[in-house]
């Protein structure tokens, strides 16, 4: 089988195998990463796969990338699992060894048995699951979205795979659902995910609706109490933060912002004059206007001018270019590499966009900023779960404390309903009446 560039075949090729490996179950948010792994292998037999790969063509892999010591442990185990799926994928004869890490003296076991077998995904599937891809960027969803939608109706598809895709109705969207509750406890938000997806395949790709689903089980929907750190516990974790992390985080907890309105800041987005921060396509693609703390002013300052020695020198390399809406960059095709539409917190290297195949400086991974604080917790002694969404839990809390209104809060939240931000009134020290326990 000859490859002979991995790009002009992802539309097949990849999609096929993306499909298959999330039949294997593997979820969204890891499937990218498995593809990486596998046109890495690619990569490393020159394009080349052979009809007929033995356990040395393996192990002549494994031997490649142990070497490099850059890659953890965990890592390589899971590209050990992503090769494993391929070679099951393209139908290879069986193969069954155990991989050990000796350079670092740590075991990696995976074993598994592949067999000939073709990965049962039928011709009509992958067209569907191709008008889907199409549809949702051509009502530019996000790549979230995107990838989302397409696992949880390759995934509805595979378990309705013996009926005709057009036959599908609501009898069969119910008995998914129910299956997602009671088979794998699924939680209600897992649940409505996939719902949402489904009926998105039959009013925007099927172009039918999906008829009265009626009553299903529906999984549980807790209601829990957010986590809130005192004044003392958030500079306590500002303190363990460095530098570029330290400023992400006190714009979390000072804005009130999510983790990704965070990182997709651009610099024209950031208004000193007015001390002020507009968020651009919240949640439910809404703008609003946040404050931009006074202590952070100068911190701000720096971070920029760092991102536009970056920025020049991304543009004396011919790059410089940021992802831009589409209809946007129609009308102006140098946008991308304007100075005003660059993130605030560039990643450190250059990546390909994987719809465009544009290499570009995207924004920092949201999970480097997440590991970031949970390690920082840990380091300044906070015996609770600290996330992100954390410090705008904390934000809200600490506004109400200071005497500000709901409504108020509900606007510098970005809350479609003032129900949302309510929950913020239990966790006070004091809700309502000045209460004091009877022991004290």
């Amino acid at each position: 089988m000859k490859i002979n560039d991995e790009h002009s075949v992802s539309a097949d090729v990849w999609t096929e195998f993306e499909i298959f490996i999330t039949e294997e179950g593997i979820t969204s948010k890891y499937s990218k990463f498995y593809i990486m792994w596998a046109k890495r292998y690619v990569r490393y037999n020159n394009n080349e796969i052979p009809a007929d790969i033995t356990k040395s063509d393996i192990e002549s892999f494994k031997t490649y990338l142990t070497a490099d010591s850059t890659i953890p442990a965990w890592q390589l185990e899971q590209a050990f699992k992503a090769v494993f799926l391929f070679i099951k994928f393209l139908g290879n004869r069986t193969v069954h060894f155990s991989l050990r890490d000796k350079a670092r003296h740590n075991k990696i076991s995976f074993r598994d048995k592949v067999s000939h077998k073709d990965a049962g995904i039928s011709k009509e599937v992958k067209e569907l699951i191709g008008r889907v891809r199409n549809e949702i960027r051509y009502l530019h969803y996000s790549i979230r979205t995107e990838q989302n939608y397409i696992q949880w109706i390759t995934r509805f598809l595979v378990f309705c795979k013996r009926k005709d895709v057009h036959g599908l109705a609501a009898p069969e969207i119910k008995e998914y659902l129910e299956y997602l509750a009671v088979k794998r406890g699924v939680s209600a938000s897992t649940q409505n995910q996939a719902l949402n997806a489904i009926v998105f395949l039959f009013k925007n790709v099927l172009k039918k609706e999906p008829g009265d689903i009626g009553e299903f089980t529906r999984a549980r929907n807790p209601v829990r109490l957010p986590v809130v750190l005192s004044k003392n516990e958030i500079t306590r974790l500002l303190k363990n933060l460095p530098g570029t992390y330290a400023l992400m985080a006190g714009l979390l907890y000072g804005c009130g912002l999510r983790v990704m309105e965070c990182v997709r800041l651009r610099v024209k987005d950031i208004d000193f004059e007015q001390s002020q921060i507009i968020v651009r396509e919240g949640k439910g693609q809404k703008d609003r206007i946040t404050m931009l703390p006074d202590r952070y002013m100068d911190a701000l300052n720096k971070q920029l001018q760092s991102v536009r020695e970056i920025h020049r020198d991304d543009l004396k390399r011919g790059f410089g270019e940021v992802y831009i809406w589409p209809s946007l960059e129609r009308k102006n095709k140098l946008i991308a590499k304007e100075w005003i539409w660059q993130y605030v917190f560039p990643s450190t290297k250059l990546s390909v966009d994987p719809r465009s195949g544009r290499t570009r400086r995207h924004h920092i991974h949201e999970s480097v900023l997440q590991r970031n604080i949970k390690k920082a917790s840990s380091d300044a002694g906070i015996n609770k779960r600290v996330t992100c969404h954390t410090l705008r839990h904390s934000f809200a809390t600490h506004l109400i404390e200071n005497g500000y209104d709901i409504r108020t809060v509900q606007e510098l939240l970005g809350h479609s309903d003032v129900s949302t931000t309510m929950i913020y009134t239990h966790v006070l020290n004091k809700p309502g009446l000045a209460v004091r326990s009877p022991v004290d």
